[in-house]
């Protein structure tokens, strides 16, 4: 039966190579996204056990929110979410970390794995890096728009309390690594090629 499904996936790779090249990179991508669904709340109750939680973290002021408050691309309030506050520098360290880790990890696999590449490394990784900065400012500007909102739904409107802190902390690593996942693809294909260019 394995040497079955060996055959039929290396007849299709054969007749789509593109297909089966994104349903590889599908597959590594949720990977990765479980494993930083597992990081983030771990990473996010460590750091709130320090003095970070209080350290307010907003950087980035590009305008106003709805309400007339100041919109930053990077905001993490002082304070817990428990407590109404945007979790600090602790939530952004948590946050940082977890993505770092998975990026790493997805650089790798996708390179390796998904995509087969032999070209340079070195050009990959500095691409990757850039590409990783932008999305991930991108992404920070865009979690102004729904970290709060879902917060509150499970927080509060939810009744949930710490467990809804912790299931408003997946679907807002999903939103982001949904984010990533669509733009990441066609710049794999770019910067992960088969032969030196």
């Amino acid at each position: 039966m394995l040497t079955g499904l060996k055959k039929g996936w290396k007849s299709f790779t054969d007749r789509h190579p593109a297909m089966a090249q994104f349903i590889i990179f599908f597959m590594v991508s949720n990977g990765v996204t479980v494993l930083q669904m597992i990081l983030m709340p771990v990473f996010r109750n460590v750091f709130e056990m320090t003095a970070l939680v209080n350290t307010n973290f907003q950087i980035g002021h590009i305008g106003s929110n709805l309400d007339g408050s100041p919109y930053y691309i990077f905001n993490y309030g002082a304070g817990t979410l428990s407590m109404g506050g945007g979790g600090g520098l602790a939530y952004f360290l948590a946050v940082e970390i977890t993505m770092a880790i998975a990026q790493v990890i997805n650089f790798f696999l996708q390179r390796n794995v998904t995509f087969k590449a032999s070209n340079s490394i070195f050009k990959a990784a500095v691409w990757y890096v850039i590409a990783y900065v932008i999305i991930t400012i991108g992404a920070a500007a865009l979690q102004g728009l729904y970290k709060a909102p879902v917060y509150d739904l499970f927080m509060n409107r939810f009744h949930l309390g710490r467990s809804g802190e912790t299931m408003a902390d997946v679907i807002t690593m999903l939103i982001n690594s949904a984010v990533s996942f669509w733009v990441f693809f066609p710049i794999f294909r770019i910067i992960f090629k088969n032969k030196e260019d």
